[in-house]
């Protein structure tokens, strides 16, 4: 099986928990190494999240599980980074502006 190393997710989670404690829960995950929570927008009754996790084998649906359980819900997967290595994403023409 490939090993994943990095995933990048937009959830949409409640005030609480707060992000120090959603960042901490999602880091104890199976395979994670660290977690990046940032807040992208807010509103009345909840608030719109990038989930950035990376580690040598990270089990997705764990990270899945705990957003869940804290109240959340993945949106979208915007980056999925898997092998041996950690490939890091390229500038093409298209991404110049």
């Amino acid at each position: 099986m490939v090993e994943t190393k990095r995933l990048v997710l937009d959830v949409l989670k409640p005030h609480d928990p707060g992000i120090l404690e959603f960042s901490e829960v999602i880091a104890r995950c199976e395979g994670v190494s660290g977690a990046n929570v940032v807040l992208l927008e807010t509103d009345r009754e909840v608030q719109n999240v990038k989930v950035t996790v990376e580690g040598d084998d990270i089990d997705s649906a764990a990270v899945e599980e705990e957003i869940d359980g804290l109240g959340g819900t993945v949106h979208s997967f915007d980056e999925v980074a898997c092998g041996e290595v950690l490939v890091e994403e390229s500038e093409t023409p298209q991404d110049v502006r």
